[in-house]
């Protein structure tokens, strides 16, 4: 019998990286999907002929229960989240109830329905957010600067309590920035790729952003989903930085962009205040000593190297 997975935010960037990992070592993958008049599916199509999509919502407990007990999976990997950090500020109970209190309904779920369900957390950098050491580790302590970055927290808290309490196999990945050609528009570094792609297509001539001095430990979602995987398979459950343990600047990821079709960014780029967050978090870099350690996780792609990909994959679309 193949192994069954479940991953709530299938559709997602990390989603559908993860989906086609969890195919290609043989598993039958399960999308847990809301209901909605509009899924978008776009990053699934090369393998939605080999996947199930089942109907779920992390609002909604019952909903859960259900899936679970339809399709008896060995692991869930819960990545659905409202996941956009500048969203968190207008929508922030929103953000609680899906970030947040959508990881106790799912555990609950999991420990009603079969605590042998292996349970994977997408943990976050932004937990850090005014961060009390560098660089950041497992024991690292959290103070988020966002409504997104605080339900984080208690995802992250909670996932370890129903670990101790009730001895779940729940293990939380404290992901740094990951990013891929899959990233949505709204993220800084695909509303980058994209705009240098339009201004080189002579679409657009500006690109306008926010703080040009923030700081990202940034790799590659398509290496980061191999440590999501990896975390499941330890024989004990725990908590683990997934980071390249490097940290560069919105600058410097405008310069690499702009020069990967021959252009000077700062002929392009302009600084607009409305792009600010409320509270902005300055330098995230992460130490992955531990999951390369236990995991034997190394991250493959490059900073260069993942930013030209993402300039070359949105060149290519407008392109078409």
């Amino acid at each position: 019998m193949p192994k069954r997975a479940l991953i709530t935010g299938i559709t997602g960037q990390d989603g559908s990286y993860l989906a086609e990992l969890l195919l290609e070592q043989g598993y039958e993958v399960v999308g847990m999907v809301r209901r909605t008049s509009n899924l978008n599916v776009s990053r699934l199509v090369g393998i939605m002929d080999q996947i199930h999509l089942a109907s779920g919502d992390l609002l909604d407990e019952a909903s859960i229960i259900s899936a679970l007990n339809k399709w008896r999976p060995n692991e869930v990997y819960n990545l659905a989240a409202q996941s956009f950090v500048t969203t968190s500020w207008d929508q922030a109970v929103f953000t609680g109830e899906a970030t947040a209190l959508g990881v106790t309904r799912m555990l609950d779920a999991i420990r009603v329905v079969d605590p042998e369900i292996r349970y994977y957390q997408a943990s976050s950098s932004e937990m850090f957010g005014k961060v009390r050491e560098t660089p950041q580790n497992e024991l690292t302590p959290f103070y988020p600067r966002s409504p997104y970055g605080v339900a984080k927290v208690y995802g992250h808290w909670i996932t370890v309590n129903y670990r101790e309490s009730y001895g779940l196999h729940a293990s939380s990945g404290i992901l740094f920035n990951h990013e891929s050609p899959r990233r949505g528009l709204e993220f800084v570094t695909r509303k980058i790729s994209h705009g240098v792609a339009r201004i080189k297509l002579g679409l657009d001539h500006k690109l306008s952003l926010g703080n040009l001095d923030a700081k990202r430990d940034w790799g590659y979602a398509g290496d980061y989903v191999k440590a999501m995987w990896g975390m499941l398979q330890q024989e004990v459950a725990d908590d683990f930085v997934v980071a390249t343990g490097t940290t560069h600047s919105v600058r410097e990821f405008c310069e690499i962009a702009f020069a990967r079709v021959g252009l000077n960014w700062e002929d392009h780029v302009v600084v607009d205040k409305r792009f600010f967050r409320p509270a902005e978090v300055d330098l995230l870099i992460g130490n992955p000593e531990k999951a390369k350690t236990a995991l034997g996780w190394v991250p493959k792609v490059g900073f260069a190297e993942l930013v030209e990909m993402m300039v070359d994959s949105d060149l290519e679309q407008l392109s078409r």
